[in-house]
């Protein structure tokens, strides 16, 4: 991966997602382009005139050069490609722009002035919408070594085809590589495509992934995954993501929803 598109806000996961993108940059020779956007689509109900609006904008603008700089000095000191790209507007819209010519969105799990549990809306239209993966890195990633063990969430979905294609570059990198399943009791011939096929392409590559099935037991497919990556020391997870309907997702709850909710490593997620 030679180009990262990296988001640029000042919540919680900032950090821990700018040294995801370094770690990266400095493994493969990636381009960090820092895309930062502010906008002034404030709601404030009963400001008929704008004044709040107007009252808001010079502190905005503060606070958004505040953290260019901040970052600016940090990114000086480090020996990676960069660039920074400063653009008014809706955040999850500037990077679906931007994204056309790059290999990766790299985010963090919230929405832009949200904190705790609950599944991204950002997130979530980054993954259906960009035409690249989408890298979430949660706050407690303190940093991410490739050359460790990396996880491919399988379901033989399209989907999982498409996360485990657009991640291998990053796979190539890995000491190991583990195609895990899901079992539960009830299952029937549930794969389009079989692991070994997930192999059998991975090999073409020169990776020698392990395949893998575990039971679900009573435990929800997302937890049971991250447990798995958790039992094999995994710097990551790859996922094909929103396999259903997204309305279906939301309304019931679905592994993507669940995982992204509550992440305990970085995702890879690709539609």
């Amino acid at each position: 991966m030679k180009s990262l598109l990296l988001h640029i806000d000042g919540d919680s996961c900032m950090e821990a997602r700018m040294q995801v993108a370094l770690d990266i940059a400095r493994a493969t020779g990636a381009h960090i382009t820092c895309l930062q956007a502010v906008s002034f689509e404030v709601f404030a109900p009963g400001d008929f005139y704008g004044s709040a609006m107007a009252a808001a904008m010079p502190k905005i603008k503060e606070a958004a050069e505040d953290l260019r700089k901040r970052i600016e000095d940090d990114l000086s000191n480090e020996d990676v490609s960069w660039e920074w790209q400063f653009l008014y507007g809706m955040a999850e819209h500037r990077l679906l722009e931007q994204s056309a010519l790059h290999d990766v969105i790299i985010v963090g799990p919230n929405d832009i002035g949200e904190k705790g549990k609950g599944a991204s809306r950002m997130v979530g239209e980054l993954v259906l919408k960009a035409p690249v993966p989408v890298l979430v890195v949660p706050k407690s990633t303190k940093r991410l070594d490739v050359t460790a063990p990396m996880m491919v969430a399988w379901n033989g979905s399209s989907e999982a085809c498409v996360a485990l294609r657009t991640a291998t570059p990053l796979l190539a990198c890995a000491s190991k590589v583990f195609l895990v399943s899901v079992a539960e009791e009830t299952d029937k011939q549930r794969f389009d495509f079989p692991a070994v096929e997930g192999a059998q392409y991975l090999s073409r590559y020169g990776i020698d992934p392990e395949i893998v099935e575990v039971l679900r037991g009573d435990a929800k497919i997302s937890d049971t995954l991250f447990s798995a990556a958790q039992m094999r020391d995994c710097s990551m997870m790859v996922m094909g993501a929103y396999g259903h309907s997204r309305l279906s997702e939301m309304l019931l709850g679905g592994v993507t929803r669940r995982s992204l909710s509550d992440p305990q490593l970085p995702m890879f997620l690709a539609h």
